[in-house]
């Protein structure tokens, strides 16, 4: 056998690192590239927007320059709109969306592992879901208003109806993807009903309920817009209509934005807690 000299192995140990040292650029540019793409394409629309806004191709009524959005959000939040600050605001919408997602979650759940589990449990609830599902929240808002007035439960209520259908959905495929092994397996060893449900068939559903939730949220946000229309004082819904009453563009604006980058950190939230929580769900 004939040994590499010195200076081969150098020379091999400098092309190794070399070829280690450019994949891990290559794996860096794949991790960020996303990144760079969006914040590319923002950039670019922002241009966009300010040259439409500055040059006179669009009436500032009707489309206010970022510089303008900017400054509607400071006094928003100093001063307010409709004698509410944007975090009063703010607030009273994230009340009636999590308090509706709440519900929806508690009723949601519940309901699509019946119809996963249950022959009975399907022919009950999945016409009921299937009759909601494709109704836009508009066509039963003012039913909704007749039987339960023009307050808060209306408000929630119906922005739980627009969102339980996705989680109902989205448990019942979950609960159905639990491997055929895995629940002969817990049988086999003696598993009860409920033990099955805690042990096998929660566990196997809980990526596509986290996913069911993400839909459900914009669900929610989209439905909220109209929710806020009837008899609310507070709220991004009502701040935005009231403002596209009387044509004030840059508060319209900022307020799409706000809800925007609230379901935007929202839905980054979910992806966080389903990388570190059920981690193998990336693997399905």
């Amino acid at each position: 056998m004939i040994l590499p000299t010195r200076s081969q192995r150098d020379h091999r140990d400098r092309y190794c690192n070399a070829q280690g040292s450019r994949a891990r650029q290559r794996q860096t540019l794949r991790r960020f590239l996303p990144l760079i793409a969006g914040t590319s394409v923002v950039a670019f629309v922002l241009v966009i927007w300010h040259i439409a806004s500055t040059s006179g191709w669009v009436s500032p009524v009707f489309l206010p320059p970022p510089g303008a959005i900017i400054t509607a959000l400071g006094r928003l939040i100093s001063v307010g709109y409709v004698d509410s600050t944007l975090l009063q605001h703010v607030g009273a919408s994230l009340g009636r969306v999590f308090s509706a997602l709440f519900f929806s979650v508690l009723t949601g759940v519940p309901a699509g592992v019946l119809i996963a589990t249950s022959p009975i449990g399907r022919g009950v609830l999945d016409p009921i879901v299937e009759f909601l599902r494709p109704l836009p929240p508009l066509a039963y808002l003012p039913l909704v208003i007749i039987w339960f007035g023009i307050g808060e439960t209306s408000k929630i209520l119906v922005i739980s109806l627009a969102m339980a259908p996705a989680i109902i959905i989205s448990t019942a495929a979950g609960v159905r993807s639990a491997s055929k092994n895995q629940v002969n397996a817990a049988r086999a060893f003696g598993a009860s009903p409920v033990q099955l449900l805690q042990h096998v068939l929660l566990p196997a559903a809980v990526p596509s309920i986290l996913t069911g939730i993400r839909i459900a949220l914009g669900a929610g946000w989209t439905t909220l817009v109209a929710a806020e229309l009837v008899a609310a004082g507070r709220g991004l819904g009502y701040m935005i209509q009231s403002a596209a009453q009387f044509l004030v563009t840059d508060v319209v604006i900022a307020g799409i934005l706000v809800i925007s980058a609230i379901a935007f950190a929202f839905e980054a939230l979910l992806r966080f807690i389903e990388r570190r929580y059920v981690p193998w769900s990336r693997n399905l």
